[in-house]
């Protein structure tokens, strides 16, 4: 595939929904013009499902387990150190509940990274899915939110939830800003890319607060500092993003929702849900013809 055109992610749990209900859009009109796709936490999820081609997936995945205590539950937490899923989420529902079509997301030659946070550097990882069920655990790292979850060991690191690094790797993904460099992508011309909070958003400093307040990663300076520091970066990533957006021939489109998101990271509101889900797919059909215009480069 050429290298013209990236899909990127944003996660957030439950918010999520809105990701599926853009991605479903695209998959019914066999949009699938993107040569990589990077998702984060609850966007790798998305992104599993939108190499797969099943549309569909995650969107019933949600609504069906919302209220499974072993889907996303402090139950869970309590049980098996995970608040989202452990071995149920990447075993039972991968695997047998709802299966992902491993054999069309292995022969599928679309990139996909799962951005996950090195405890040890404080940094973003951005760790390519190539074969499925081996690389299971990549998805898994870039999901396990600090305090709700555990380390997850991958070749010698220690991951937690890449939104604290990177929430949204639009910059990695279009090589710019002096971001990063992936061994062995090329960087893309234009980005298609999905936050699931609306534009006026601001994330507080509250969260990261408490995670380092904790102590639990004391042991990890730069993971802490991260932890600390994640809101300012994360209000100046979107505010570059949305800074590109409307600039002179932009090589990023962003599909955000429209009004603030009532939908929490754990939510158990079948209606909510749905409604934040349609309010994805209104988007992407509403946009449609923008977006296959944009992805063809006119």
């Amino acid at each position: 595939m050429d290298s013209d055109n990236a899909l990127v992610l944003e996660g957030g749990g439950f918010r999520g929904m809105f990701t599926a209900g853009v991605l479903d859009v695209l998959m019914e009109h066999n949009v699938y013009d993107f040569s990589s796709v990077w998702g984060v936490s609850a966007g790798a999820l998305n992104a599993f499902s939108f190499k797969s081609r099943q549309i569909g997936r995650t969107m019933r995945i949600m609504l069906a387990f919302r209220d499974d205590r072993r889907f996303m539950s402090f139950w869970s937490l309590a049980t098996t150190g995970n608040i989202a899923g452990g071995e149920f989420l990447y075993d039972e529902v991968q695997n047998r509940l709802d299966p992902g079509d491993n054999t069309t997301f292995n022969n599928n030659p679309l990139r996909m990274y799962a951005v996950a946070s090195d405890l040890v550097f404080g940094t973003a990882a951005y760790l390519p899915c190539e074969e499925f069920p081996r690389d299971v655990d990549k998805v898994r790292a870039s999901a396990s939110l600090p305090l709700l979850s555990r380390v997850v060991e991958i070749d010698g690191h220690r991951y937690l939830d890449g939104g604290t690094t990177d929430s949204i790797p639009f910059e990695v993904a279009l090589g710019i800003n002096d971001a990063p460099q992936v061994e062995g992508y090329a960087p893309a011309r234009r980005a298609l890319v999905v936050v699931t909070q609306d534009r006026t958003y601001e994330k507080s400093a509250a969260q990261g607060a408490l995670a380092v307040r904790s102590r639990r990663y004391s042991d990890y300076p730069y993971y802490e500092e991260a932890l600390a520091t994640r809101y300012l970066r994360y209000n100046a990533k979107r505010e570059r993003l949305f800074k590109l957006e409307a600039s002179e021939k932009s090589p990023v489109i962003v599909i955000a929702p429209e009004k603030p998101v009532e939908v929490g990271t754990n939510e158990h509101s079948g209606g909510k849900l749905l409604d934040l889900y349609l309010q994805g797919r209104n988007q992407a059909v509403r946009r449609l013809d923008e977006i296959k215009s944009f992805l063809a480069g006119e």
